[in-house]
C-alpha cells in the first residue's frame, strides 16, 4: 500500500527552511539532501556527508552534544532516516537540547532509482520519532507549514525536534557542493572557532 505523497517541491521548502538560519549548523545527508542545502546557499557552518548512508543523524547528535552552545540541524531524507532508524532511539535516549532531524520525505529511495521506500509503504517516522520520546515532533506539507516552524531550528532549550517535511517525489538538477572533505572540514571547524592548520 503506498500513501499519499507529498507536494512540495524540495528546493523551494529547503531554501524556505534554511531563509533565516544565523548560527545554525548544518549536517546534511548522502545525496540530495546536501544539493539542496548548497542550492539554498553553501554556507560555512554546512557539513555535507558523502558516502555515509545513514549517519547524518549520528553525526548531528555528537555536534549538538559537543557544542550545546549552537542550534544544530540534520538535513536527511526518508530512505537515509529508515536505513538509521536506530539512530533515532539513541537521540531520543540523549536528548540534545539543540537538536532537530528534519527528513525530506518523499516516499521514495532517490539516489538509487526513486524506488517506492518505506515511507512511501505507509512507515510513519514522525510517529517513529514521538513514540521513541523526541520532544517535538511536526509533519509539514506546504511551505507556509516550513515557514512557521522554521523558528524552532534556532533553540537551543526544546529538543530534540523531528520535522518531517512532505516532498513530491523526482530528482531535480544536481546542484553539487565542495567534494574535498579536507576543505569542508576545515571551513566547518572555523566555524566553531578552532584553528585550522
Amino acid at each position: 500500500m503506498t500513501t499519499d505523497l507529498g507536494q512540495m517541491d524540495r528546493r523551494e521548502a529547503v531554501r524556505e527552511l534554511f531563509a533565516e538560519r544565523g548560527p545554525l549548523l548544518v549536517v546534511t545527508g548522502l545525496g540530495s539532501p546536501s544539493y539542496d542545502a548548497f542550492a539554498a546557499g553553501d554556507n560555512d557552518g554546512n557539513f555535507y556527508l558523502w558516502g555515509a548512508m545513514g549517519g547524518a543523524g549520528m553525526v548531528g547528535l555528537g555536534l549538538a552534544l559537543a557544542r550545546p552552545d549552537r542550534p544544530v540541524c540534520v538535513l536527511t531524507g526518508d530512505g537515509e532516516q529508515l536505513m538509521g532508524i536506530g539512530g533515532l532511539l539513541t537521540i531520543a535516549v540523549k536528548r540534545p537540547l539543540n537538536l532537530s532531524i528534519v527528513v525530506l520525505d518523499n516516499g521514495h529511495f532517490g539516489e538509487t532509482g526513486m524506488q517506492p521506500s518505506h515511507a512511501g509503504l505507509g512507515v510513519d517516522l514522525a510517529a517513529i520519532a514521538k513514540s521513541a520520546g523526541f520532544s517535538a515532533v511536526e509533519t509539514v506539507h506546504d511551505i507556509a507549514g516550513v515557514r512557521a516552524s522554521r523558528a524552532g531550528l534556532q533553540s537551543l532549550t526544546a529538543g530534540p525536534r523531528f520535522l518531517r517535511m512532505r516532498i513530491a517525489p523526482g530528482n531535480p538538477e544536481r546542484a553539487l557542493p565542495p567534494r574535498d572533505g579536507v576543505f569542508v572540514k576545515n571551513r566547518f571547524r572555523a566555524d566553531l572557532g578552532f584553528a585550522v592548520t
